[in-house]
Parts: C-alpha cells; sequence; structure tokens
C-alpha cells in the first residue's frame, strides 16, 4: 500500500528528502475547555485537502510541485507539557534538515512547542499571532502549556505581533504590548493596520494563526467561535503582504474542530493552508515588489 500523502499528490513530491515543505499533523486536545473535538482537526484537514484542486489561481502555480512531506502525526498526548516537548523536538529536527516546517493542529496549545523551536532556531523571530483571543494567560488550570497560554512564552521571547483579537481576561493586560495588538474592533475603524503591523516585525516571521480569528460566519467548526472576525479576502490580502514583505520563516494553522454537517470550515482550512504556501513560494525571493499577479 502507498504512504498517504499530503492532498493525495503524486508519491515523488511528497518525499522527505526532496520535498521542500514538511507538514506534520498534531492531533491534541488535551486542554480545551468547551467544545472538545480539535483532536479531529488534522483529519478533516487532510481529507478536504485531498478533495482540493491544486493550482492556484492568484499566483497562477502549483505549490505541492516544491515537494510536501506528510510527517507522521505527533500523537503524545499523556500531558501538556510533554506533548509541547515532542512537538518542540520534531519541528526542530525538521528545521536542521533545512526545511520549510508547517503544522497543523490540534489546540492551540501546541503552537507553545512550534514557537520555541522556531524561536531557537532564528534570529531576533516575529511571531505573528492571529486569533480571535489573546492567549497570554502565563498559567491556567494548573499548566504553563494549556491553549489558554498559547503565546505567552513568545510575549516573553520573541516580538510578538497579535491580530484580530476580540476576547481577553482582564489577567491578560499586564501581559499585552497594545502598540502591537491590533483589536478587531479598531481594525474595522483603521485602513492603515496592515502596514503598521508589518512595519513593527522583525525580518523573520513565524505566523501560528488561530482560526477562530475568521468571522464565524465562514469558520464556524472551532472550538470557542466568537463574533465580529475575519474574513476570507481582506485576510488572505494581509497575509500576501506579509509574505511579500518579510521573511516566513514557518507557520501553524490550530483549531479546527470539525463538524460532520458542516463541511465548508474544513475545506477553509485546507484552502488557506494551501495559499499560505502558495504566497510563501510566490514571493520568496521578491520581497518588497509591486507585483500583485
Amino acid at each position: 500500500m502507498n504512504k498517504r500523502t499530503y492532498a493525495g499528490i503524486p508519491e515523488k513530491y511528497g518525499r522527505l528528502d526532496d520535498a521542500q515543505v514538511v507538514l506534520i499533523p498534531v492531533p491534541y486536545d488535551g486542554t480545551s475547555t468547551w467544545q472538545k473535538g480539535a483532536d479531529k482537526g488534522p483529519e478533516a484537514f487532510l481529507d478536504a485537502s485531498e478533495n482540493m484542486e491544486r493550482y492556484d489561481i492568484e499566483t497562477r502555480s502549483e505549490p505541492y510541485r516544491k515537494g510536501i512531506y506528510l510527517a507522521p502525526p505527533i500523537t503524545e498526548n499523556s500531558t501538556p507539557e510533554k506533548m509541547v516537548e515532542a512537538v518542540y523536538k520534531i519541528t526542530k529536527n525538521y528545521i536542521k534538515q533545512d526545511k520549510f516546517v508547517t503544522l497543523f493542529g490540534g489546540e492551540h496549545s501546541i503552537s507553545i512547542g512550534s514557537i520555541r523551536a522556531f524561536n531557537d532556531s532564528f534570529k531576533d523571530l516575529t511571531v505573528l499571532h492571529i486569533d480571535a483571543h489573546a492567549d497570554l494567560r502565563e498559567s491556567y488550570d494548573g499548566s504553563k502549556c494549556n491553549h489558554a497560554c498559547a503565546v505567552y512564552e513568545a510575549s516573553q521571547n520573541t516580538k510578538l505581533i497579535q491580530v484580530g483579537i476580540r476576547s481577553m481576561d482582564i489577567t491578560e493586560v499586564d501581559n499585552m504590548v497594545e502598540d502591537q495588538t491590533y483589536f478587531a474592533n479598531k481594525m474595522v475603524q483603521d485602513d492603515d493596520w496592515i502596514d503598521d503591523s508589518i512595519s513593527q516585525m522583525t525580518e523573520n516571521v513565524f505566523i501560528t494563526f488561530d482560526l477562530d480569528a475568521f468571522d464565524p460566519s465562514i469558520m464556524s467548526s472551532t472550538g470557542t467561535p466568537e463574533p465580529g472576525g475575519l474574513l476570507w479576502y481582506e485576510t488572505l490580502y494581509y497575509l500576501k503582504q506579509v509574505f511579500k514583505q518579510k521573511n516566513v520563516v514557518g507557520f501553524d494553522i490550530v483549531e479546527l474542530c470539525p463538524n460532520s454537517q458542516e463541511k465548508s470550515s474544513d475545506f477553509l482550512a485546507a484552502k488557506l493552508y494551501y495559499k499560505m504556501l502558495a504566497y510563501k513560494f510566490k514571493y520568496a525571493n521578491s520581497k518588497n515588489s509591486d507585483d500583485d499577479e
């Protein structure tokens, strides 16, 4: 039997030795506090990806031809701390192999490990955190590796830019850098938020994308949906500008909580991942270009 490949791509594009991209599934949902099911997210994402057209119209490209290796899933789930350590070690190992490493969760706590690995591997790292929630608690429910703490460590050890935030606890205020935080209610009134946020980033950027950043009208299958979120084309425009102007070194996508009655969210997640790869390869060598094709 042939090994499963990302999006059903031909096996020659899915071999680790030749692939430029590594995709690590992390089916973990150990600390979520409302709706469970994010551990089923990677499988739903992969299933949707297998039913997706692989030509990207906007960039006129087929990103899969760069090679995408579907890594074995990280299944450590005995404790949040051990899961984070496993994500850290495995992610760092693939980075050392000079791969463009991407992850698909699982809940947002997986990002503690992925951010730690990228911060170890790239100087002066900016973490671009796109999310409805601040995720800045130092500890929650007895653990520093809870999903509510997803970017606390990043706030201490990297340059953290937060976009789309519209839900937080008062205890997180002191951990937030407000002039590097773009609240959803203010973004709709501010035409400059895209340029302003990108100007604050260092050259190397890691993106952690929580799918509840999107408005529930287009992304309902997530553990904690919040009204007033991002829409599809504005999000793609923003991501495109980040990939054009900065060196995106990797990314993760988290918090798909699939619903068997609602498949469009799975497909949105699949398209988002593929679009981010399309932008990476389109703009990797043409930062600051005016070419929008």
